[in-house]
């Protein structure tokens, strides 16, 4: 594919013409990382802005007793990483692919002297930040509050409303994204044990399914995650 066409195709970048692009291509190196790699660990991190053009990775730390805690999935369209005075928060995370990757990598000079002739990119990049930023603090309010159950629940309908597809004919939409019941636990920030008691009690109340690294979630978890975000917001 046309470099610059597949730069086009990447949602932060539509906004710009196809002059914009063949300049935004000689700042941009595209690297291809597979599944289960990591980006970063907070040993190996240099400074640099991030967007993922294709793919999806995870963004998580360890506690003192060595336990991951996700503290985000990024898809294609989202950014990460620091660069000069702009920053993302993520300089002491791991950053690792969940599924096979392409990350578009900047120049750090170049690319700040684009931010100040593009104001349309700029605007864009910081529409894309705002919504992540709201996720996170979403996220972080839901995990702080509520109880495991309600945990499970914000973060299914979370990951369905961003990563959902849709069967016909039916009211469960698949996340589409591999999904173990520790990986769960690693969103939540509980036990594996725990999550897979709640996972089968929330499956027997018909909430969701569960297959081999698959979960599907009945509509009604988006209305009551949305209810108990209003509950905990009083």
């Amino acid at each position: 594919m046309d470099r610059i066409q597949y730069l086009s195709q990447f949602n932060l970048l539509r906004s710009l013409s196809s002059e914009d692009l063949i300049e935004m291509d000689e700042l941009t190196s595209i690297t291809t990382f597979p599944k289960y790699t990591f980006i970063q660990t907070p040993d190996t991190f240099t400074e640099g802005l991030y967007f993922v053009k294709r793919g999806k990775v995870r963004l998580y730390r360890l506690n003192e007793e060595g336990k991951q805690f996700t503290l985000d999935i990024l898809r294609e369209g989202n950014i990460f990483g620091e660069m000069g005075d702009i920053s993302l928060g993520t300089r002491g995370l791991f950053i690792e692919t969940v599924e096979e990757s392409d990350i578009c990598v900047m120049d750090k000079e170049r690319f700040e002297s684009y931010l100040l002739r593009r104001p349309r990119f700029m605007l864009n990049m910081i529409k894309v930040m705002s919504e992540r930023l709201s996720h996170m603090s979403s996220l972080a309010q839901s995990l702080a509050l509520g109880k495991l159950h309600d945990k499970i629940i914000h973060v299914l309908a979370e990951l369905s409303e961003r990563f959902g597809v849709q069967d016909d004919g039916d009211d469960y939409s698949r996340i589409d994204m591999p999904l173990s019941h520790q990986e769960i636990a690693h969103l939540v920030g509980a036990s594996r044990e725990a999550v897979s008691v709640a996972l089968k009690e929330l499956a027997e109340a018909g909430m969701l399914r569960t297959g081999f690294r698959t979960v599907t979630v009945h509509r009604d978890i988006l209305r009551v995650a949305q209810k108990l975000a209003q509950d905990d917001s009083l």
